[in-house]
């Protein structure tokens, strides 16, 4: 890539704060359900339910937090969230050490801290367009989906070398501390947005309703929310079973688990450099439902995993996985914040995160009760092969023939190219 919106000051500053945060995440990520699993000895259902805790604010603030982002200076928001999710995590570990966590804390942790990434997501994804401009969405979003793969790459081996060094609960002290310098970094951002002004007859129901007859009436947005929301139910299942399923049936270390991740995240860095000439090559639409069809047939070698070289397999399958869920993600975000009015950016994005991510709680949910009653492994291969399901909305759609997608012009119209 060359340094195009690197150059920017502010957009550097972003970049920063993104890739020391991305970093500090996937050191959670990982540390989180090791916490339940090794130092509090949850049962799978448990595990599930930790994963469910996680996402249920999309479903519980997702659709306020849009109307309320779009009421707000979005990079303020995104600061506020930062150091609250900094708080939150920090209290795992004081909790240990004081010899009082349980997983009621860590359930109260998980929903808190997702609460804010609620907010801190629907804001970043909205404040975006206003840094670098609609035209530069596909480059920013893509080289953002480059710092998130290069954190999946160093992030999750630092996680396991952490637990091992120093225990599951105080890695997470390391993600806290990353978003104490994620919020400093969004500090140094010169350019201030104005305050959206707000009607006089502004009332909170109705913004919320207006974000989601935008999206629901859309039926290219529609397609995509079934899409992702499909991907995002199957996925909750995998990621509920997955790290149980390497720690306890396989008997992996902390840090083989950990070298597992890094070595699946090799797809997401490879997709991140890969998507913007593959979508010239073959066009938006098409990369779209490429994108989500080979990253399904990735994961069905996850469940494949086993000692030795079948485990180094199912990681392959986890690099093709992260290509193609790249390809699909900047293609569709971007189309996404290129289609909707500046003043519905918020409650656009709030609104799909609540379609998609709403899935993600109850996956969760059913990925732990399949555990218990099917066994992990055997729930582990119902999230993969269900994940082959999403293409289908968008392989079906109009999207499938469209190089190029619809954009929001200055005079407010909306152009498809084929």
């Amino acid at each position: 890539m060359r340094s195009g919106l690197l150059r920017e000051h502010d957009f550097r500053q972003l970049f920063a704060a993104d890739t020391i945060s991305q970093v500090g995440t996937q050191v959670s990520m990982l540390a989180l359900p090791l916490v339940a699993v090794l130092t509090l000895h949850a049962t799978p259902l448990e595990v599930g339910v930790l994963t469910a805790f996680e996402t249920a604010a999309f479903l519980l603030v997702g659709l306020p937090a849009g109307a309320l982002v779009d009421r707000l200076r979005r990079r303020g928001t995104m600061v506020v969230a930062d150091l609250l999710r900094a708080a939150l995590l920090a209290s795992v570990p004081i909790a240990w050490w004081l010899d009082l966590l349980e997983m009621p804390q860590l359930y109260v942790v998980g929903l808190l801290t997702g609460a804010c990434t609620v907010f801190f997501d629907v804001s970043y994804q909205s404040y975006l367009p206003f840094l670098v401009g609609k035209e530069h969405l596909v480059e920013g979003n893509s080289r953002l989906e480059l710092v998130r793969s290069t954190a999946q790459i160093g992030g999750p081996t630092l996680a396991g070398l952490l637990v091992k060094a120093i225990g599951a609960p105080f890695a997470l002290a390391a993600d806290a501390a990353s978003y104490l310098v994620s919020a400093l970094f969004l500090g140094r951002i010169r350019r201030r947005e104005p305050l959206p002004e707000r009607r006089p007859d502004a009332h909170l129901g109705r913004e919320i309703m207006e974000g989601l007859r935008f999206v629901v009436g859309n039926p290219l947005l529609r397609v995509i929310a079934a899409c992702t929301g499909t991907a995002n139910f199957f996925g909750a299942i995998v990621n509920a079973t997955l790290v149980v399923f390497l720690a306890r049936e396989l008997a992996l270390s902390p840090a083989l688990i950990g070298l597992y991740f890094t070595v699946g995240g090799l797809g997401a860095l490879a997709g991140a450099f890969l998507v913007s000439p593959f979508t010239r090559l073959v066009g938006q639409g098409p990369a779209i439902w490429l994108g989500i069809l080979v990253g399904g047939l990735g994961g069905l070698l996850v469940p494949l995993a086993a000692p030795g070289w079948r485990l180094w397999l199912a990681a392959f399958g986890t690099i093709v996985f992260g290509i193609g869920v790249i390809v699909y993600n900047v293609n569709q975000v971007s189309f996404r914040q290129g289609l909707t009015p500046d003043e519905l950016l918020g409650r656009m994005n709030a609104t799909m995160r609540f379609i998609v991510w709403g899935t993600l709680p109850l996956g969760g949910v059913v990925g732990g009760a399949l555990a218990g009653w099917i066994g992990v492994h055997e729930a582990l291969w119902v999230g993969a092969a269900g994940s082959l399901l999403a293409v289908v909305p968008v392989l079906v759609s109009p999207l499938r023939g469209m190089r190029q997608l619809a954009v929001t012009t200055s005079a407010g119209t909306e152009t498809v190219t084929k």
